[in-house]
């Protein structure tokens, strides 16, 4: 087992907060001592078929721990995904049934060990004791929280500010949550910077129930293709870990060269000091490495990840050919946007091919857009209804569809 300061310089890589650093070491030291692993909680509520890219930068972390030693659990939140988590929302979540949420499951089961190694993670699902509670037993665990308290949370505060109705049964969300971690002595729980008050609930309802709080690590939130909202299969800005090996290379490819670091910070286990390494040689006067040969250093290592090397290796040869010949990718990322006509930069500007309107005007202007395999140089030129295929610099393509 690696020493306490070891194994805390390895945790602490790419978190976004911890609390905290006292109480981990306190934990890692008397691990260390008695040679007890400590227990990791991680919930994934089965709220769709696919894990994407965002899930794996807390899978990643799981990782991290087992290969110090200590015991992961992947908690299947199939009794909370009955509740849907309020987490961000504006309004209550469409509730999933009981056959969706369980073949959802069967799928996160199977990739998660894509990352994972099965013969160290324990798999369990909340439902074994959630919904084994008696109507007693949610009276003595709602007993234990206030509702003033629950309403410091960010998105109710906002929701009761503004009259929106909140769901009784979504108040529960956090306690079932918090519950979890009393059942499975959770030492630490792992979660998104978006839970971070969840996370804080499940260390108060463990002191109510005389247990030692668990510490909580959250990770930092992965954007999505469009480098502006967080990673979503609803949003269509994703990557899935079960997409085909072109399709995950061709979507990494597209991305901006900005976010290509954060992918790196989070999406991979290059040491923080040779990622930056990286951005300081791309930013300098005579760089040694192009931005294109990064991101397909970073498209390959992804798609290995998932798929094995020699899938990635072909992924990349394709994308190789498809490049030199200038031909139309299979894949790309799509939007949809409404309003038209839309101007030309307006939409550069949303479906993230420029970074903002002065940029894509200056890219219009210069003959680096085309669209439907046109240049063009009109920067007032307005699309209208209907469907296109867009092309910015070499290497970035959308498929916008305007209604």
């Amino acid at each position: 087992m690696k020493s306490v300061q070891e194994q805390l310089n390895y945790i602490c890589k790419g978190a976004a907060e911890i609390i905290s650093i006292s109480e981990m070491q306190t934990k890692l030291q008397r691990s260390v001592q008695t040679r007890q692993p400590l227990t990791v909680k991680v919930g994934f509520d089965p709220t769709a078929p696919d894990l994407h890219l965002g899930h794996t930068v807390l899978i990643r972390k799981m990782q991290h721990f087992q290969d110090l030693g200590h015991r992961v659990i992947f908690l299947i939140g199939d009794f909370t995904g009955l509740i849907g988590d309020p987490t961000g929302r504006s309004k209550t979540r469409p509730p999933l049934s009981t056959e969706q949420i369980l073949q959802n499951a069967e799928t996160y089961k199977k990739q998660v060990f894509k990352i994972l190694d099965p013969e160290k993670t324990v798999i369990d699902f909340n439902s074994r004791w959630l919904a084994a509670m008696t109507s007693q037993d949610w009276i003595k665990l709602c007993a234990k929280y206030t509702v003033a308290a629950m309403l410091k949370r960010d998105d109710f505060a906002t929701r009761y500010r503004t009259e929106q109705s909140i769901g009784i049964h979504e108040l529960l969300y956090p306690l079932a949550q918090a519950y979890d971690s009393v059942v499975l002595q959770a030492d630490f729980e792992l979660g998104g910077t978006d839970q971070k008050f969840n996370l804080l609930v499940g260390r108060d309802i463990q002191r109510e129930f005389g247990m030692e709080p668990q510490v909580i690590l959250t990770m930092p939130i992965l954007e999505g293709l469009d480098g502006v909202e967080k990673m979503s299969k609803s949003l269509n800005n994703y990557v899935g870990i079960q997409e085909d090996p072109k399709t995950i290379y061709g979507k990494i490819m597209s991305i901006s060269d900005g976010l290509m670091f954060r992918y790196y910070e989070r999406l991979t286990n290059l040491a923080p000091s040779e990622i930056e390494k990286m951005r300081r040689d791309v930013a300098s006067e005579k760089p040694s490495l192009h931005p294109m040969e990064l991101k397909q250093r970073l498209a390959e290592q992804i798609v290995s990840d998932f798929h094995g090397p020699v899938a990635a290796r072909a992924a990349a040869e394709a994308f190789g050919r498809q490049f030199q010949q200038r031909e139309v990718p299979e894949v790309m990322p799509e939007f949809s946007f409404t309003g038209a006509p839309l101007s030309l930069a307006d939409v550069l500007t949303r479906s993230a091919l420029a970074e903002s309107k002065s940029q894509a005007r200056r890219l219009i202007q210069s003959g680096a857009v085309s669209v439907d395999q046109s240049k063009v140089s009109d920067v007032a030129l307005k699309l209208s209804v209907g469907q296109y295929v867009i092309r910015c610099g070499r290497l970035k393509w959308a498929r916008v569809k305007i209604d």
